[in-house]
């Protein structure tokens, strides 16, 4: 917001504001924001390049999938503590807490791997549509979402036994949901740039909402404390929809190569990691529709996924070093070793 030169001006300002409650205000960073810096860096090796990063906050567990392995790290002590091997192209891991059961993922294998939390040992193979890419564990009706991107479904499982539930048709490829926790599980329609509103109980979609001008959402993340939903998208900005309306309140500039957005419902934190930029783009709610751009600091090139951890306010991403001499492509290929776990806070 570009400051007025004089008090007079200031004022009218002020007025202007406080008349339109309903605007959404965008304040830029200040001098003494609080200052965000690497705690911790753990080189932790591995094959595989890496998707989705999820921490368990309550057992401390944090799960990296790396390609056909879940790496397994406690976040107290920075320590490798697990690995579930011999998997295919996997993407996400979903935990249910109170049942002690985990889901991967398993892109190439068209299924969902259910594994135990305590022993990591593999349970169940389920299978679901075709190209499974992100998963998500919905308490209200204990069950697993996996939404797979190549036939642009989603698979409903039963998060107790693993019992799949059906397999429904999206209008597009789907990318990450989030659970609002009161029977809605929200999408992203990357390819059409929309968000889908999914009934849970009834495994019907409800709502279809456009989030120009925002273009190829990936990372989502839900508000429960301002009913927002946040899309991070490919041209820079960040989208927030209120799903009452369907209408998309504002846009919040971000970095380039986004591919997670997180919120911390703790502090009204919100977080987009720009893996082109390398770099770390936070926003604080401030009060309904209100956004205080907090700080960009500088990650990692290719920290492009994130977690946060709910107990210490912490975010976690990962990278690795891109080998120069690899051949150039779709994927990346990346100096062995160079793979690298990081822990970021204020």
């Amino acid at each position: 917001m570009k400051m007025t030169p004089t008090h007079t001006l200031s004022m009218l300002a002020l007025v202007g504001l406080t008349a339109c409650a309903a605007l959404t205000i965008f304040i830029p960073a200040q001098a003494k924001s609080p200052s965000y810096h690497l705690i911790n860096k753990m080189t932790v090796g591995g094959d595989g390049g890496w998707d989705y990063v999820y921490l368990d906050s309550g057992t401390r567990t944090l799960y990296v999938t790396r390609g056909t392995h879940v790496m397994i790290i406690n976040v107290d002590t920075h320590k490798v503590i697990g690995d579930i091997p011999d998997l295919n192209g996997i993407h996400g891991v979903a935990i249910d807490p109170w049942s002690g059961l985990g889901f991967i993922s398993n892109g190439r294998g068209n299924s969902v791997v259910m594994f135990d939390i305590k022993t990591l040992a593999k349970t169940k193979e389920i299978p679901v549509g075709t190209g499974p890419d992100a998963i998500i564990y919905d308490q209200q009706t204990k069950r697993v979402y996996s939404f797979n991107g190549r036939d642009k479904s989603f698979t409903a499982i039963d998060g107790n036994n693993g019992n799949v539930l059906g397999t429904f048709t999206l209008p597009g490829r789907p990318e990450f949901p989030a659970s609002d926790g009161n029977g809605h599980i929200y999408d992203n329609i990357e390819d059409m740039s929309e968000v889908v509103s999914i009934a849970a109980t009834s495994n019907t979609i409800d709502k279809t909402w456009p989030i120009a001008p925002g273009e190829g959402p990936s990372g989502l993340a839900y508000d429960g404390n301002h009913n927002r939903v946040y899309s991070v998208c490919d041209n820079k900005l960040l989208t927030v929809l209120d799903p009452t309306t369907g209408k998309v309140v504002t846009t919040l500039p971000i970095g380039n190569g986004p591919d997670a957005c997180s919120f911390d419902p703790g502090i009204n934190m919100l977080y987009s990691p720009n893996g082109e930029d390398g770099t770390m783009t936070v926003y604080q709610v401030t009060a309904p529709d209100t956004y205080k751009l907090v700080t960009t600091f500088n990650t990692m090139p290719g920290a492009r996924t994130m977690t946060v951890d709910l107990k210490t306010h912490h975010l976690w991403t990962v990278s690795a070093v891109p080998d120069p001499n690899a051949p150039t492509g779709r994927r990346r290929a990346y100096l062995p070793g160079s793979f690298v776990v990081l822990e970021y806070g204020k």
